[in-house]
């Protein structure tokens, strides 16, 4: 049951997403990946060097800290996009999805892992999109990038 709820509610923060990208399937030829996405079967090492990965945890998708922060970066997804973020949620401790098993999270949980695969951030409560861009923008790799423009 946990399951169903879980797929509801990422259908429902996808829909839009999946309503936009139809309508420009026909004025561009590329789809844009959406900025947020179910964490499924996905490994972390599939973003190696190519996305920062903000993974979301939580026991269930009606967790009120779950929604506030999906709230929060639905409001503002531009700065993460800039920063090549991905947003991976789970919200099903059962499935025991690959990432779950690799970063153990309890309750909830907001985990930024950086293009190197390492973790930068855990955190137990929700944060804004400034806060997280503010955090990436002190890493190393993020420097590097801001040089390399």
């Amino acid at each position: 049951m946990k399951h169903l709820y879980a797929t509801a509610l990422t259908a429902l923060f996808l829909m839009p997403a999946a309503f936009a990208s139809a309508q420009e399937a026909t004025e561009a030829p590329q789809e844009p990946v959406p900025l947020i996405q179910p964490a499924g079967e996905t490994e972390l090492s599939e973003f190696k060097w190519a996305a920062r990965v903000l993974v979301i945890f939580a026991d269930s998708p009606l967790d009120p800290s779950f929604s506030d922060q999906i709230a929060l970066l639905e409001d503002r997804p531009d700065p993460l996009l800039e920063r090549d973020v991905v947003v991976l949620i789970d919200t099903d401790p059962d499935a025991r999805s690959p990432i779950r098993t690799a970063l153990r999270p309890r309750g909830f949980a907001l985990v930024i892992v950086d293009k190197d695969g390492r973790v930068m951030f855990r955190k137990p409560v929700p944060w804004d999109v400034r806060e997280i861009t503010r955090a990436i923008d002190k890493t190393p790799l993020r420097q590097q990038e801001l040089a390399d423009r």
